[in-house]
């Protein structure tokens, strides 16, 4: 009797392989070789549930180990993690991850945060689909002026997946005197151009009034408003290509549909105290500022 071929390894599986052998040499003809698939056919399958390419996934998975390695061990040299990570030279490392991090390894020992890129690359798929679920609460809320504190800059199309570089910026710093100890979190959105599709970004929390900021903050107040609320309900895989899907159906399909009128001023992300990216069920309410 013939023996039945083996069943083909699911995605999961795979992710789980590439995460037990990350110290080892790993390709993409190496990893598709285990799938039963051409490389080819694979990387499709691959970029399409996970939301980015087999090596960019692998790369992105070593930089985070070697950053939880810089917080775990500060002793730790930089050639090693460099060699570790598969890298040729600390040079080529200290290149890469300032491009996942947005700062030198260095730098990131004195104070940022982990937690925003482990969103970015998680070590297990999402069991569901890649785009987050996203619905409009049905009432509207009305919340008193307040003020927000965090790094910011300017992005566009070509720039904003730099964005998690200003939220580990902002929990390094956390908490400071002046913040708010709710532990509520904001991304907040300002001076918007959508014919160009530059905007303000920053990555903060609600402080008192005369609050003294850390060194590189920004101090932003938002006004008194009335907002629609967006839900956006995440599925434990990678959050920005979710939060940009949930983004493009706010704006292109639900607010259009809702007959509401967009005001002119910031609109913002808030966090709750207890928000963790990569756990299925996560949500996020995209707060946006309406005419009443």
């Amino acid at each position: 009797m013939d023996t039945p071929p083996s069943p083909r390894p699911s995605m999961i599986d795979l992710v789980d392989w590439i995460e037990g052998h990350l110290d080892e040499p790993l390709t993409l003809d190496a990893i598709a070789s285990r799938s039963g698939l051409s490389p080819y056919h694979f990387s499709r399958m691959f970029t399409a549930r996970m939301g980015r390419s087999v090596m960019a996934h692998v790369r992105g998975r070593r930089l985070v180990r070697a950053g939880q390695r810089l917080v775990n061990d500060p002793d730790v040299r930089l050639i090693d993690l460099a060699f570790d990570c598969g890298f040729e030279s600390q040079e080529a490392f200290t290149r890469a991850f300032r491009r996942v991090f947005g700062v030198a390894p260095g730098r990131f020992r004195q104070g940022f945060a982990l937690t925003p890129i482990e969103g970015q690359y998680p070590m297990t798929m999402p069991d569901i689909d890649v785009a987050a679920a996203v619905i409009l609460l049905p009432d509207l809320v009305a919340i008193p002026a307040f003020f927000v504190a965090g790094p910011s800059s300017r992005f566009d199309a070509s720039t904003k997946t730099e964005i998690p570089h200003l939220w580990s910026r902002l929990i390094g710093a956390l908490p400071f005197a002046g913040q708010i100890d709710s532990w509520a979190t904001f991304g907040v959105v300002s001076e918007a151009d959508r014919s160009e599709g530059s905007f303000d970004y920053m990555a903060g929390v609600e402080i008192v009034a005369d609050a003294a900021v850390p060194e590189g903050f920004a101090v932003m107040p938002i006004l008194s408003a009335t907002y629609a609320v967006f839900r956006i309900v995440l599925n434990g895989g990678p959050v920005h290509p979710q939060v940009k899907a949930a983004m493009a159906a706010v704006w292109g399909e639900l607010i259009p549909a809702s007959g509401l009128t967009v005001a002119d001023s910031p609109d913002f992300e808030r966090y709750d105290g207890k928000f963790a990216p990569t756990k299925p069920g996560a949500t996020i309410d995209f707060h946006v500022p309406v005419a009443v």
